[in-house]
């Protein structure tokens, strides 16, 4: 996971630079800013959907991990407990 957080750190800049630029060039030259807001939505939408699959595959990997996780501990705290899980049941035992 640290991977990929380096890695969309990495990227965010030089994104976050043309975004910043697409947004202030038609404010300078509005001829430009016409012609370029397609361009700039056609961007920002297939950034939009490659954020959302990339969420879904890391979720879809990391669900699964933690779901074997939790089996394994669930599993583990079944085995040092016992089948009893302290023997009382519920009751209390007199001291003998």
């Amino acid at each position: 996971m640290a991977l990929f957080e380096d890695l969309m750190e990495e990227a965010l800049g030089p994104v976050a630079i043309g975004i910043g630029a697409l947004l202030v060039v038609p404010a300078l030259f509005p001829s430009v800013g016409r012609a370029l807001r397609p361009i700039a939505k056609g961007a920002i939408k297939t950034g939009i959907s490659v954020y959302e699959r990339t969420v879904a595959t890391i979720a879809e990997a990391t669900g699964d991990l933690v779901a074997e996780a939790r089996s394994e501990l669930e599993s583990e705290s079944h085995r040092v407990a016992g089948p009893e899980r302290g023997g009382t049941h519920g009751h209390a035992h007199a001291p003998t």
